[in-house]
């Protein structure tokens, strides 16, 4: 059975830094990209990052870059998002997703991606 698990999210002031965790189970890492969206109620989801299957490719949205980080160990099985210098636009549920590809470069279509976890909420607030 594929699960996707994040973990990580909790409350930390402006400025601070979080580092969001993606579990997963039941198929291979390295046969996946995957991205992080976060979703503020009452918005869209917004794409915020994703990385490719071998770890070579990363795509960082415009609104994060240079303060979120994405990276992959894929003989420990772990994917993270170090977030630093937290803004409260920052705020809301971080998803992660997963979908099978040897593609060299990722992508942020959501229908892409089959695999989801069930969120971890930010809250960046003084």
């Amino acid at each position: 059975q594929v699960q996707v698990v994040e973990s990580g999210g909790g409350l930390v002031h402006p400025g601070g830094s979080l580092t969001l965790s993606c579990a997963v189970s039941g198929f291979t890492l390295g046969e996946h990209a995957f991205a992080w969206y976060r979703q503020v109620s009452g918005k869209e989801r917004e794409d915020i990052a994703c990385i490719s299957s071998n770890g070579g490719y990363t795509e960082i949205s415009d609104s994060v870059s240079g303060r979120f980080t994405l990276s992959r160990n894929n003989v420990n099985n772990t994917i993270k998002l170090q977030m630093n210098n937290l803004k409260s636009e920052d705020s809301g549920v971080y998803y992660c997703a997963a979908a099978s590809t040897r593609r060299l470069k990722c992508i942020f279509t959501s229908s892409a991606y089959p695999y989801w976890g069930q969120g971890t909420q930010v809250t960046v607030s003084p």
